[in-house]
């Protein structure tokens, strides 16, 4: 059998399926065809039978519209994907969607499409590596000893993430990185000549990366490549591989329209005969599975690990122990009761202090307790509060360092934390203020789109950080956030609820936390026993009143401000329940039963908050109202700022009122 009948089995699958579908992305498939043989056949480990094998290579296909390239190769490899799998692309609940969707069960490693973010993933998923090894490797025994590969094209260069995250790389010495440029010179709009002229081997040379430049149609050469990229270990490599998109078509090769449309029965007819493939749609022959199959050579390289990891126990067994626990994702032992011990020393030493304070606080307990946390912030540790006690940090020289100085990279940040939760081992925290989440959004979305646990700080949570002005001040940040399906959003109150929230976030299995903070001083909030247990639940009854006529409703900072109005209600006659909403979203998730046994269904409503009012809806009748803000906010002090947009308790109690007489 000739190679390239192993090679074009890999471009007739992606061309037949994405012409079944009538939809998809023909043309990279068919130009990294090479590469990925090149790579998948001679380099990389890895388990069909266990894709969880925790010292597999892993695998980034950062130029994610190329999806059907990598379904190929699962299916070819050995991975639970079927070729009827295969021929249920894009179509409803398939194993095989028009982008890759993480799915570790059969070999996805990361959800990837929107482009630049899967080589942030991969360079996360790197320092993880690099990390553990750090910590775990003694001796010869090497149980953390991998390498990461990512695909990514022009597109991936285009985008501006792409600089934050190489040039990262590059600066930490990611040599266990190898990355692959399908250098094809198209993009959806044509000829990137027109709009992308950068020299990329001059831009990688400049982050201190390895650049090697190939024939990505001449399989000994990438292959030659890959092994100087091993070569290299204190740089990151990126092999530029010249290849023509849509390789063997006759009329479409090396042209946009078989970069995202499907080539046509015609076309297809004839790519056939200049390649040579005799095969009809979907039919592989038995010799080009036995090529491909990594089923046997898998299992030998995961039973090879398996002795490595018997004699790292023989050798330490603290260490085998530790691993062990940071790889099946446990919390450490006895943690439940040391953490409540923390939790009832908040509760006797709460006092005033803003909340981004109080997450130092609660820091100091938690990243001497779970060494798999991570910290980092986007050149804003001072005011993000991100470094501990038990902190140090990430730099060449310690590599085991456990705080990030990620640099003014918000968006790269977040992706490359995806990355490391995705590696497994680390539970990555990263941190900037709440109104540069536009920058980092999108990452933040893809982390609950996935089901990562990962854990983004945002500080500085409303018009209140006072004289840096409305470009500082967020306002939409919180009801954008909240919208996103599968993220917890929490804004706390006081020490007491800040620990509850990050025991919420570091504890959490599918879902990311967003821990957000406050820049001014909150009042400490006094409870009892059921009301601190409570705070779980997402919001609880600080004040419940027989016959109450209302329900106050704040988070954060304002709910001693809706206290202090109570009171004032009180005094004129007027019987509140006041209500703590420190995550809403997790409160929308309770029972209907719970939610209305906080706040009575036939009782008006009040809500006040530092935020656009639109988060509240889903609780309120028409009549019932919020103190948000719905405009951009203004350079003042504090104080000034608060009184100017009505949080203050003398507005609070004449807007309650007004309720009472609607």
């Amino acid at each position: 059998m000739h190679q390239s009948e192993t090679i074009n089995a890999l471009r007739f699958l992606s061309i037949d399926a994405v012409q079944k579908a009538n939809s998809g992305h023909p043309g990279m498939p068919m130009g990294m065809a090479e590469i990925a043989t090149a790579l998948w056949k001679n380099h990389l480990n890895h388990n069909p039978s266990n894709p969880h094998w925790f010292n597999r290579d892993r695998f980034v296909l950062s130029n994610g519209h190329g999806s059907m390239l990598l379904y190929s190769l699962l299916h070819l490899t050995g991975y639970n994907i079927s070729i009827e799998d295969i021929k249920d692309f894009r179509q409803l609940k398939s194993k095989t969607p028009g982008h890759p969707e993480y799915d570790l069960d059969n070999g996805i490693e990361t959800t990837t499409g929107p482009l630049g973010q899967g080589i942030a993933n991969a360079v996360g998923m790197a320092i993880s590596e690099k990390m553990l090894a750090a910590e775990f490797n003694i001796n010869d025994l090497n149980p953390i000893d991998h390498y990461t590969y990512a695909f990514l094209g022009d597109g991936c260069l285009m985008e501006g993430i792409s600089h934050e995250a190489c040039s990262f790389a590059g600066t930490h010495e990611l040599g266990k990185l190898i990355c692959f440029y399908d250098q094809n010179g198209i993009s959806i709009d044509g000829e990137i000549e027109n709009w992308f002229t950068d020299d990329t081997v001059k831009r990688l040379d400049s982050y201190g990366w390895q650049t090697i430049c190939v024939d990505g149609h001449d399989v000994n050469a990438i292959d030659e490549a890959i092994k100087a990229s091993k070569e290299a270990t204190n740089k990151p490599s990126m092999i530029f591989c010249k290849t023509t998109i849509g390789f063997g078509s006759p009329n479409k090769s090396g042209t946009s329209d078989v970069h995202g449309a499907p080539l046509g029965d015609e076309e297809i007819s004839k790519t056939r005969e200049t390649l040579g493939w005799q095969h009809e749609p979907f039919v592989i022959p038995d010799a080009v599975y036995e090529f491909w199959n990594a089923t046997s050579v898998g299992k030998d390289k995961n039973n090879d690990w398996d002795k490595v990891m018997q004699s790292l126990k023989e050798a330490d067994i603290n260490k085998f122990n530790e691993l062990t626990r940071r790889i099946s994702g446990d919390l450490p032992e006895n943690f439940s009761q040391k953490y409540q011990d923390f939790l009832t020393h908040c509760d006797d030493e709460n006092s005033s202090m803003a909340t981004r304070k109080a997450s130092q606080v609660c820091l100091d307990f938690f990243v001497k307790e779970m060494p798999e946390l991570v910290g980092g912030s986007a050149d804003l540790t001072p005011s993000n509060n991100t470094f501990s006690k038990s902190s140090s940090t990430f730099t060449n020289e310690n590599p085991t360092g456990n705080h990030i100085n990620y640099g003014v990279r918000e968006f790269g940040m977040s992706a490359i934390m995806n990355g490391m939760v995705l590696h497994g081992g680390i539970k990555p925290y990263g941190a900037t203020f709440l109104v540069f989440t536009d920058y980092a959004r999108n990452a933040v979305r893809l982390s609950a789109l996935m089901g990562l646990p990962n854990i983004f700080v945002y500080t500085h949570d409303s018009i209140a950080l006072g004289e840096d002005g409305p470009t500082h001040q967020p306002v939409e940040h919180l009801v954008t956030l909240r919208s996103t399906p599968n993220l917890n959003n929490w804004r706390p109150a006081d020490l007491v609820e800040t620990a509850v929230a990050w025991e919420n976030a570091v504890s959490s299995k599918d879902s990311p936390t967003c821990l957000i903070f406050s820049r001014q001083n909150t009042s400490p909030i006094t409870r009892n026993t059921d009301q601190i247990d409570s705070i779980k639940n997402g919001g609880y009854l600080i004040k419940d009143n027989p016959g109450a006529q209302m329900t106050l409703i704040a988070s954060g900072s304002e709910l001693q401000m809706m206290l202090d109005a109570s009171e004032v209600l009180e005094e004129s006659g007027v019987i509140v329940n006041v209500v703590s909403m420190p995550c809403l979203d997790i409160f929308l998730n309770t029972s209907q039963e719970y939610q209305s046994a906080i706040i009575k269904d036939d009782l008006p409503i009040l809500v006040a908050e530092l935020s656009h009012p639109n988060s509240w809806f889903k609780l309120l009748n028409k009549k019932d109202k919020v103190l948000g803000i719905e405009t951009f906010g203004e350079s003042a002090p504090a104080n000034v700022l608060l009184d100017h947009f009505g949080f203050n308790v003398p507005n609070l109690v004449e807007m309650a009122k007004s309720l009472m007489n609607e």
